[in-house]
């Protein structure tokens, strides 16, 4: 039995996952979240790690591999770190073996990543960082309407006329924003209009990545229902073809990855000591 933790380290969150492996097959013992707001990052790391090993019985003896992604410098007892799209890729595929792709969706960025069935990255596309298709953007436009962010995904999906961002621009398209709401426009139809300016970005990455078939959602924004619903529209809209999901754990889909890389990892360098390598 092999036992890891993989754990995303991301500009607003910092996502872990416990996984066990025994004999190839995988199981997720375990999942937390560290919320930072304006917090040390590395003493939300170690406060997030220490809640999960406490809650699952597990104590860091145990553990055979830490595995980082994202902003992993920043996690001082990692044992090893991998590259954020291969982690994403391999979370993708335990959370739904049928996924051909990735939509992680994230605070700064999103990126679309294909891959084939053993979870190798086959391409990808990112928005830039100053695109008004992030998490960030939309936590700003939330705090500046005074809706808290898992009210926005039910109040999306009540719009009946949504007004769309165009600007490409976040700063533009919070000035666009700001001209909504002193016209009288429902927060509903804000949020589905700014939904639905995002999935438009979306779209054109999955497009340009190459993905096919099965898309799976992943990043902090994986929650939002009416992000995902605003998604599919698009996706439909666009001929694309794809089916997109999302799950439960799909904003840790990266912090599984992790694990999950960091299980072979360490398989690799224990068959290399028994070799005598």
């Amino acid at each position: 039995m092999t036992l890891t933790i993989g754990i995303d380290v991301g500009s607003s969150a910092i996502k872990f996952a416990l996984m066990e492996i025994v004999s190839g097959e995988e199981k997720l013992i375990g999942v937390r979240t560290g919320r930072i707001r304006r917090r040390d990052p590395k003493s939300v790391i170690v406060e997030t790690f220490e809640h999960l090993l406490e809650e699952s019985e597990v104590s860091k003896d145990d553990l055979d591999y830490i595995a980082t992604t994202g902003d992993g410098e920043l996690c001082e007892f990692r044992t090893g770190h991998f590259y954020g799209m291969t982690t994403h890729a391999r979370g993708a595929l335990f959370l739904n073996k049928d996924a051909n792709a990735a939509l992680d969706i994230g605070a700064l960025h999103a990126r679309a990543i294909s891959f084939d069935p053993r979870g190798k990255v086959l391409g990808y596309r990112m928005t830039s960082q100053c695109a008004s298709g992030s998490g960030q953007f939309l936590e700003n436009i939330v705090r500046y309407l005074g809706i808290a962010l898992d009210e926005v995904g039910e109040l999306s999906q009540k719009a009946d006329n949504p007004e769309i961002v165009s600007s490409i621009c976040a700063v533009l398209a919070e000035t666009d924003v700001i001209n909504m709401v002193s016209r009288g426009i429902s927060a509903p139809n804000i949020l589905k209009g700014i939904h639905l300016s995002m999935a438009g970005r979306f779209a054109k990455l999955l497009r340009s990545s190459g993905s096919s078939g099965l898309v799976m959602a992943t990043g902090g924004l994986a929650r939002d229902a009416g992000l995902i619903a605003a998604t599919r529209e698009e996706i439909a809209r666009q001929g694309l073809g794809l089916e997109f999901v999302t799950h439960e754990h799909s904003p840790c889909a990266g912090a599984i990855g992790a694990a999950i890389w960091g299980a072979f990892r360490y398989e690799k360098l224990r068959q290399r000591e028994i070799a005598g390598v």
